[in-house]
């Protein structure tokens, strides 16, 4: 599964990681930065944490189903979305 719709925005500089340990690095816009997205996420009914300012974390459990996955691939999309 890729992660179409979560790098095409203009807030995501870049999307990097391996297995399903991953990160998102948010090019701040309009006071919106990586910690107004993880309050967003939140509010959206996923977690993840901001670190070194400008990156997103993203760490799920390792029994995540594919359906949980296009989830949360879906959650970060829309949220990224109604941030822009």
């Amino acid at each position: 599964m890729g992660v179409d719709g979560v790098a095409d925005t203009p807030l995501v500089r870049r999307v990097r990681g391996r297995g399903l340990f991953c990160a998102v690095e948010i090019e701040e816009r309009r006071g919106v930065d990586a910690w107004a997205v993880c309050l967003k996420l939140r509010d959206n009914g996923l977690l993840a944490k901001p670190t070194h300012g400008d990156t997103i974390r993203l760490a799920p459990p390792l029994v995540l189903t594919e359906g949980q996955l296009a989830q949360c691939v879906e959650i970060i999309s829309r949220t990224l979305r109604s941030l822009e």
